[in-house]
Formats: structure tokens, C-alpha cells, sequence
């Protein structure tokens, strides 16, 4: 993997929440200076501004069209109230399954997950997602796969409940290879844990 830029898709109605974690701290994990080496740029289908479950108007950087794989180190896909409408999911879907052949990672929770396997994409792999009962409404074949854990990594996919935004954002690091694995250990224990021993070791690494 070649590229240090992670495409977040944005699509109305997406659940900001989800995501701000990773966003936020995709470059900045304790301190004020960037330690990573990843940048975040946003995708939508179409030109024009997205505006998010929590009214946030977000104008992406580009469009599907022109997103390659090949300039990208993963795409995430954060959840939303449109997962269900194949109009709407389908070519964020078609872009996932073109990472995913070009060995690119993508992260998916809450329902994007719920997409990614109506498109067959987690029958082979270790997933998780809001519920496994939520994921099998969609038909998909992967059921014996489902792990009940907040976040999960298997390969080139990433898979998370769209409850816990931390651990979600932590298993998009630790796929990137984003941050030193003992700061991403001190972010948990600080953000997951509340511990407030994560922070002192973040600030002093």
C-alpha cells in the first residue's frame, strides 16, 4: 500500500458520530502535532454538498467516479439512514468491492455493514455489526462468521457496531499500521476505558 490517504465516503444523512473519533484523530493521537502519516479526503456520489444525520453540511473532496483504488489506503463507510436503497448504496458498494479486489482495506459500520453483506462481501470473513439478527434481514450467507465484539478486522475488512465510535476508529488504526500500537493502546484506555492514566501517556509519548 502506497497511498497515505483514506477515502471517508459521505452520503446524506450519515451518522457523524460513527466516524468522529477516526476523523479527528486519524493524524492527531495525543498532542497537538500530527503523528500520522494518513490524510483523510471525503467521496460522494455525486458533486454537491451532503448534509449529515446531525445537519452538518460536508462538501466532499470528490466524487466516485473518480476515486481509484489505487490512490487510496482504505475506504470507510460510515453508517446512514440510505443503506437499505440499492440506488443510493449500490455504487458506494461497487467501490468497495473494486477496493477489496485491488487489495485495498475498507471499514464499514453500522449499516454499510448491513450493504457489504447484501453484496455477499462478509460471507468469508470474521465481521460484527449492530446485531446479527440486523445482518441476516439482509440475505447474506456469512451468519456463522458474525463475532459479538465492538470492532473487528479480518483481512482487508473492517467491520464495527455503530455504538462505539472508539473502538472503531482503533481497528481503522491498527489496519493502517496509523499510529504506534502502544499509542493506540493509551487512546482505548483513555476514550473506551476513561482511565485517565491513557492521556498522560499519550501526551508524554
Amino acid at each position: 500500500m502506497t497511498s497515505t490517504t483514506v477515502h471517508l465516503a459521505v452520503l446524506d444523512t450519515m451518522a457523524d458520530w460513527e466516524v468522529g473519533h477516526l476523523a479527528a484523530h486519524l493524524r492527531h493521537l495525543g498532542g497537538q502535532s500530527p503523528v500520522g502519516g494518513f490524510t483523510l479526503a471525503t467521496v460522494a456520489a455525486r458533486p454537491g454538498p451532503v448534509r449529515t444525520m446531525g445537519g452538518l453540511t460536508v462538501l466532499p473532496d470528490l466524487v466516485l467516479a473518480d476515486l481509484d483504488p489505487a490512490g487510496s489506503a482504505m475506504l470507510v463507510l460510515p453508517g446512514s439512514q440510505t443503506w437499505t436503497d440499492p440506488e443510493v448504496a449500490g455504487p458506494f458498494v461497487d467501490a468497495a468491492r473494486a477496493h477489496l479486489a485491488a487489495g485495498v482495506p475498507v471499514a464499514a459500520v453500522c449499516g454499510a455493514t448491513w450493504a457489504l453483506a447484501a453484496a455477499g462481501l462478509l460471507d468469508d470473513v470474521r465481521h460484527t455489526s449492530n446485531d446479527p439478527g440486523f445482518l441476516a434481514s439482509s440475505g447474506y450467507a456469512g451468519g456463522e462468521r458474525y463475532v459479538h465484539e465492538p470492532a473487528v478486522v479480518d483481512g482487508d475488512v473492517v467491520t464495527a457496531t455503530g455504538i462505539d465510535p472508539v473502538h472503531f476508529a482503533m481497528a481503522v488504526f491498527r489496519r493502517l499500521g496509523a499510529h504506534p500500537a502502544e499509542r493506540i493502546d493509551s487512546y482505548g484506555r483513555l476514550y473506551a476505558d476513561h482511565d485517565p492514566a491513557g492521556y498522560f501517556e499519550l501526551e508524554s509519548a
